[in-house]
């Protein structure tokens, strides 16, 4: 017996010593070193609490929200917004609810001074709207930005300085002490322009970020926040916002969350305060950073629409509000025509929405896989007859369709893109494409005969098929009319007597093979008399499987009868749609009929 060995003359692990391959049971075996240079870079560090709260926290109500669009989103543009896209944002955040929304930076250009102003002297500002305005620490930079808020009926201007090692030492060159200091003075110089320039009509807030708190000294950023409370002097009526922002994102979500707790404890006149979360996304994990941040004690999350920010972005608030109305939790924000934020958004940003954003994208209520589909579809119709066992609508029970984790129509979703049909569908997909756009419920065999034709046209064409071709093709392959006549047989009227003894008798005007001809024949029912008419003809069909519904409710409405027959030796599915039941049922036939003879 020989052992197994690769080209080089090592032993071959995969392989047992009479080679046969052996399973591989450790799956770093199969892992090698990357060759990238690992070592440039550090790990986060933890941090140290044996008692943390907040993993068994929920959140059951919605926290405070500023949408920073208008500056963040806005400086991480290739081309900044025009004052016209500007005012386009403003307005949609205005109408889905945001109560904060920070609308530029105004010392930083004249641009942004503007747009400020303008929204003021236009009255474009709620009354329960409160802008905010970002500062850097610098005396002509802050009464720049005081002067912009002149007249604004509520108003927060937002200092920040770096506070993270690597800025005190690369950047500022200075000490723990000469960094808070300037946190210190820019927030007293805050406090005087503000008493200087803004009248009693304003009500004035005041929010201090240590930049790069996620690189801080969690002794040194308690520290300064608790420097900046000093001075301001935060009580019962007068708020001060203490923002803590991931700039950059470096760690996991758990440990952010706990960052959060200690400082939360940490904290003095914690009861003052509004700590708030601005995660961005570095390592791809804003949205749980910010949710764990909330659960370990933080009040408000800033962030912007679909993640728009700098580098790899700030937080979505959209996945985030949503993420809460998934759970039960109004968000307090009306996503309800997604669409029109998304489209809004696009025009603003100058940038698409990934079709496979969360709860946005053009694909993210779609499904192609058979499986998926067909667990909706039964979704959707286990929906129906709970909510109707109930006496209620499907809109008063609890949402439960599979992979579905909210219901298209709350954001203003039709079902139409619910479920579309590729290579890789199935009779689920297709099902509920003809049930809901056109009241068809198809028997299960006859689900499993049409998708085998549309499947067959996938694999020849390629692509999706969108429900506009499903429903042709159905029509061509099941409802020949008038514009498409193709088949043995027209049916034209039909006539239907029944003797004292129960046997039916039916009469049947009709086209066959293009002569007009009179069938006739009796039966315990129409379908049996049809299929006796049609022996005369030369068919032998028989009735294997028989059922009809109404397509909609109503003195007027339609029924759709479907029958599948053994029709000279092949199995095949027919379907009738009529007013009357009678006809379409004989339609049905006349429907397998014809595609016997296809």
């Amino acid at each position: 017996m020989t052992t197994p060995v690769n080209s080089a003359g090592a032993v071959n692990p995969a392989e047992s010593a009479v080679g046969r391959p052996t399973p591989v049971t450790n799956a770093t075996q199969l892992q090698k070193p990357s060759g990238m240079p690992a070592h440039k870079y550090r790990g986060y560090e933890a941090v140290d609490i044996a008692d943390r709260t907040w993993p068994d926290n929920r959140i059951t109500v919605a926290p405070r929200w500023l949408s920073t669009d208008l500056r963040d989103g806005n400086q991480a543009l290739i081309d900044p917004m025009s004052p016209a896209r500007k005012r386009e944002m403003f307005d949609l955040l205005v109408r889905m609810g945001y109560k904060e929304i920070e609308v530029g930076f105004p010392s930083s250009g004249e641009t942004d001074f503007a747009f400020v102003r303008s929204i003021i002297e236009e009255g474009a500002i709620p009354e329960d709207v409160t802008i905010s305005v970002l500062t850097q620490a610098r005396e002509e930079l802050i009464e720049r930005t005081v002067e912009s808020l002149v007249g604004a009926r509520r108003a927060t201007v937002h200092l920040y300085n770096a506070t993270a090692p690597t800025f005190r030492r690369v950047v500022f060159r200075g000490s723990r002490e000469q960094v808070k200091q300037i946190a210190v003075d820019g927030t007293r110089l805050v406090m005087e322009y503000a008493e200087k320039i803004l009248g009693p009509e304003t009500v004035f807030g005041y929010q201090y970020s240590p930049e790069i708190f996620t690189d801080t000294e969690l002794d040194f950023a308690l520290e300064v926040c608790e420097a900046v409370c000093d001075v301001w002097q935060p009580e019962e009526g007068r708020e001060i916002i203490l923002n803590l922002p991931a700039t950059v994102e470096r760690s996991t979500p758990s440990t952010h969350a706990d960052r959060f707790e200690w400082m939360s404890r940490n904290l003095t006149r914690r009861e003052h305060i509004c700590l708030s979360v601005h995660p961005h996304n570095d390592r791809g994990t804003a949205v749980a950073a910010a949710e764990l941040a909330i659960m370990a004690g933080a009040d408000r999350i800033e962030g912007c629409l679909f993640g728009q920010g700098e580098r790899t972005g700030n937080v979505d608030l959209v996945t985030l509000g949503m993420n809460l109305f998934s759970q039960g939790v109004d968000p307090q924000i009306d996503f309800s025509q997604i669409d029109e934020i998304r489209r809004t958004s696009e025009y603003c940003n100058q940038m698409e929405i990934h079709p496979r954003h969360p709860y946005a994208g053009d694909l993210v209520y779609t499904a192609f896989s058979g499986s998926h589909q067909d667990a909706i579809k039964k979704g959707f119709d286990a929906m129906e007859k709970d909510a109707a066992a109930q006496g209620r609508t499907v809109d008063e029970i609890e949402w439960a369709v599979p992979y579905l984790p909210i219901d298209p129509k709350d954001v203003g979703r039709s079902y139409e893109a619910v479920i579309r049909v590729n290579s890789q569908s199935g009779k689920g997909g297709i099902a509920y494409v003809l049930k809901n756009d056109h009241k068809l419920d198809l028997p299960r065999r006859m689900q499993i005969e049409f998708s085998r034709i549309i499947q067959a046209k996938t694999d020849a064409e390629g692509g999706e098929v969108t429900p506009t071709q499903i429903w042709s093709t159905f029509q061509d392959e099941y409802l020949p009319n008038a514009e498409n006549a193709w088949g043995r047989i027209q049916l034209r009227s039909g006539q239907t007597t029944t003797d004292t003894d129960g046997t039916d008798t039916l009469t049947v005007e009709a086209t066959v093979d293009g002569a007009d001809t009179v069938l006739t024949g009796s039966g315990n029912g129409p379908i049996s008399a049809f299929f006796e008419a049609l022996q005369a003809i030369g068919i032998d069909a028989r009735l294997l499987d028989y059922t009809e519904h109404t397509m909609s409710e109503g003195a007027s409405a339609q029924a759709a009868s479907y029958i599948e027959c053994a029709i000279d030796g092949k199995v095949l599915w027919g379907i009738g749609i009529d007013a009357n039941t009678t006809r379409a049922s004989l339609k049905a036939v006349v429907s397998a009929v014809n595609r016997a003879s296809r």
